[in-house]
């Protein structure tokens, strides 16, 4: 299979070039930042349309990881960064008989009807496998997207002992909480300090929050 397409990095005019090296030699730390994303559009919407809210959920968070350079870093083969042109959602099901979980994988598209069709064929076709992996041949081109819908948490921490933070985000929702009229749900952002600052965390939850109310 060809590499997925990218654009190489101009280092000699790359902005955070220093910061790119620094995080990810010198001192390679990631980090977790919380918030509660108002979802009321986007749940009024999937139950309007008799639609999963999940699936609704990682076109959302999908079309704002694809939105920002920042999210879709990588390494080029030399070793130098890119950006992937576009990245896909890698998620996890959950197994209702052994409560375990498996990761699947879909093509990510700006289309939401051409996304949703995709997410459902790849649920119906995949999800009733078990063990980590449930879909074969995720691309390299992949970004992380959960859900943890029994805990309205506050904060979420995902670290690998000894690893390298990823480039890629992971992110992480809880469960959605009615507030009168309004309902929220708590999403982490994950990732590496290399990829992204405090500023980039903050344009990626402005801009998912537009995403959801953008359903309305």
């Amino acid at each position: 299979m060809a590499f997925p397409s990218y654009r190489a990095i101009d280092l000699e005019t790359w902005p955070r070039r220093e910061h790119f090296a620094y995080y990810r030699d010198a001192l390679p730390v990631g980090y977790s930042l919380t918030c509660q994303i108002d979802v009321s559009p986007l749940l009024d919407f999937a139950h309007k349309h008799r639609l999963r809210f999940y699936g609704c959920l990682i076109y959302a968070v999908s079309r704002t990881v694809n939105a920002m350079d920042e999210m879709k870093l990588m390494l080029t083969p030399d070793g130098t960064p890119g950006i992937w042109a576009k990245v896909h959602p890698n998620f996890t099901v959950f197994h209702e008989d052994d409560h375990t979980f498996s990761d699947l994988w879909c093509h990510y598209d700006a289309d939401f009807s051409t996304f949703y069709q995709n997410f459902s064929q790849t649920v119906e076709e995949f999800g009733h496998c078990h063990g980590v992996k449930g879909r074969p041949g995720q691309p390299a081109n992949f970004f992380c997207v959960s859900c943890a819908p029994w805990l309205d948490f506050t904060g979420f921490s995902t670290f690998t002992a000894g690893g390298t933070p990823s480039l890629f985000p992971i992110v992480t929702c809880g469960r959605y909480t009615r507030h009168g009229e309004t309902c929220t749900l708590p999403v982490t952002l994950t990732i590496s300090h290399a990829a992204a600052d405090g500023y980039h965390a903050g344009q990626f939850f402005q801009l998912l929050q537009e995403n959801c109310r953008a359903f309305s």
